[in-house]
């Protein structure tokens, strides 16, 4: 194999890449990337054999056809730190050369037909999405999933179809966030009746694809498997066996306190607040009146905080504990410049609305 690549879309293409290869694993290929040549493009792959990634390069000049597998972090470092616009990689018999005007290096690599298939995006797409309003769901969700759990069915994010909307919901056991993405078109009847649990790591990896041209972003179901493709990168995925909690009976329904407040004014005032608190007392604490909205915390050894922001509020008065980086980040994916808060008991869930596509449920805690 010889090849000149852009050096700038050979970096963006690695950075990708290295995102699915796992730092740890009994495999030493898996740490790998796999690149073969075809008759106008280049295929860069990369598998921790439940998620896969292949990124076709075309702004490049093939000499000679050919494949190697590589160390990925290795050759995204060399290709990172290189201040070349154009680097040649030449590969022969496990060795791989990237050669620039001023450098020379040779990785050794491994042997090719020993690396994972990764799979292809075959045939049409089951649904398609204007990829920028999958990330804006993603971004309003995937901060919600379990990070560590037996429960794997909520280490990924929920999916469900209601007409021409995707619905995504992650929870980790103390808090759960719903979000709305608009499709082009319902899907077919058979995928509508869909629920599926795609991997929090897989999500991500959409999170990081970026926007070109407004091109739509095709979605496949294949067995157990859900393939994306976009531009010049698809994404594959084991999907994750498992039941997600009935999230719709987590959500409130019938609270009478409500009141909206601006969403700048009140994550200051919840940061403010935290800078007070201590891991043995991690909460802070909300004390809801009618003219005014109290966030105090209390750190033994450490000294008290409270912030007050005005508010009209015709509700019964209310103190209520949170966690502080639990609400931090959901107002941080909201995107409008109020939301709506809801409340019942000191002692039942909070519910956050912004608009008509973002939804949060948070479990209080108890302040001593």
């Amino acid at each position: 194999m010889k090849v000149s690549f852009n050096k700038d879309a050979l970096a963006e293409a690695l950075g990708l890449l290295t995102s699915v290869v796992p730092a740890r694993t009994p495999k030493p290929i898996l740490r790998c990337v796999h690149i073969a040549t075809s008759d106008k493009d280049v295929c860069l792959s990369a598998t921790d054999l439940e998620t896969g990634i292949s990124y076709y390069l075309s702004e490049l000049q093939i000499e000679e056809s050919g494949e190697i597998v590589v160390q990925a972090d290795r050759m995204a470092g060399i290709v990172r730190e290189s201040s070349e616009s154009v680097l040649m990689v030449k590969a022969k018999e496990g060795t791989c050369e990237i050669i620039g005007s001023d450098s020379h290096f040779t990785i050794y690599g491994q042997e090719p037909e020993h690396y994972p298939v990764v799979p292809k995006f075959e045939g049409e797409a089951d649904l398609t999405m204007p990829l920028e309003n999958l990330q804006s769901g993603v971004e309003q969700c995937l901060f919600a999933t379990a990070k560590e759990t037996s429960r794997y069915a909520i280490n990924g994010v929920f999916w469900e179809f209601k007409g021409k909307k995707l619905l995504l919901v992650s929870t980790d056991g103390r808090r759960l966030a719903r979000s709305r993405a608009s499709l082009s078109s319902p899907p077919n009847e058979h995928i509508s009746k869909q629920k599926l649990i795609v991997p929090a790591k897989t999500m991500g990896l959409l999170s990081k694809l970026s926007a070109k041209d407004k091109e739509n972003l095709s979605v496949k179901l294949v067995d157990n498997q859900i393939m994306f493709r976009y531009a010049n990168v698809v994404i594959s995925s084991v999907l994750v066996e498992g039941k997600f909690p009935n999230y719709e009976d987590i959500i409130p329904a019938d609270y009478s306190n409500k009141l909206v407040l601006s969403t700048a004014a009140v994550l200051s005032a919840v940061r403010r607040a935290a800078l007070l608190t201590s891991e043995e007392s991690r909460g802070i604490k909300l004390s809801i009146n009618k003219d005014n909205i109290v966030f105090s915390s209390r750190a033994p050894e450490a000294g008290a905080a409270q912030v007050t922001i005005p508010i009209e509020y015709d509700g019964k008065p209310i103190d209520i504990g949170f966690n502080p980086q639990f609400l931090i980040d959901a107002l941080r994916v909201i995107h409008t410049d109020d939301f709506e808060l809801q409340l019942g008991q000191s002692d039942t869930p909070g519910l956050i609305k912004s608009g008509a596509d973002f939804l949060y449920v948070l479990m209080p805690i108890s302040l001593g």
